[in-house]
């Protein structure tokens, strides 16, 4: 029974952050009449008021995101021409980290180097891994195989840095940058409430990220004790 409780709190721990991402995305989603601009028109104000007109606004089936190198805010479909609440706090989200970028933000500049670092990060850490048990076999050398376990073991540890970076980033994007440019023209009254639970909820997808890389990184270590 403690094992099968344990594993229920881990599925909890893992699958509840997103569950409750989905809840706060759908339940504040819905298209409402007396919101006057969608979360394009929206992304395209902020962006044209400070000062970023060559920014652009762009939809995207591949999630909301802003691309540096394009120099582009993309948004899915949904918000790109939603008018409800969670199209227009994602949106201004998203500008939030435009502004990062034209800031110079330190932290911005960390996590894009990560960034781009993690994906050849990842799949060699994936080939240390799997490589160290036919290595062993083959060279009967417990030294090599010890340090290719410990370099595996780093990259993927490197996953949940770059997620440690990240939190404190979206953060920033959401609740120094976004909130008050909602606040301060676009919602008002408990609709900025609302907007503060869609922020919430994308910080939270981080959070499970960073579970995630927790739970590979331990999951590793016990596979080559």
């Amino acid at each position: 029974m403690p094992y099968v409780l344990g594993a229920l709190a881990l599925l909890a721990l893992l699958f509840g952050p997103m569950a409750y991402v989905r809840w706060v995305m759908a339940w504040h989603g819905k298209d409402r009449a007396d919101i006057p601009g969608t979360g394009a028109e929206l992304a395209r104000h902020m962006l044209d008021s400070e000062g970023l007109p060559n920014v652009a606004v762009e939809p995207a089936d591949g999630g909301d995101h802003y691309d540096p190198e394009a120099r582009a805010v993309r948004l899915s479909p949904e918000n790109f021409d939603g008018r409800s609440v969670t199209a227009l706090a994602v949106a201004a989200h998203e500008v939030g980290h435009a502004l990062q970028h034209r800031d110079g933000s330190a932290l911005f500049a960390l996590r894009l180097s990560l960034a781009k670092a993690l994906v050849t990060l990842d799949r060699t850490a994936a080939v240390v891994l799997v490589a160290a048990p036919l290595v062993a076999a083959v060279t009967r050398a417990p030294g090599l195989v010890a340090m290719q376990v410990a370099a595996g073991l780093g990259l993927v540890g490197f996953s949940f840095l770059a997620q440690l970076v990240t939190l404190p980033l979206e953060w920033d994007a959401s609740y120094r940058r976004a909130l008050p440019a909602l606040r301060a023209g676009y919602l008002a009254g408990g609709d900025v409430g609302r907007a503060r639970s869609v922020l919430r909820a994308a910080a939270m997808t981080y959070v499970a990220s960073a579970l995630f890389s927790v739970l590979n990184l331990a999951r590793a270590a016990r596979l080559f004790r």
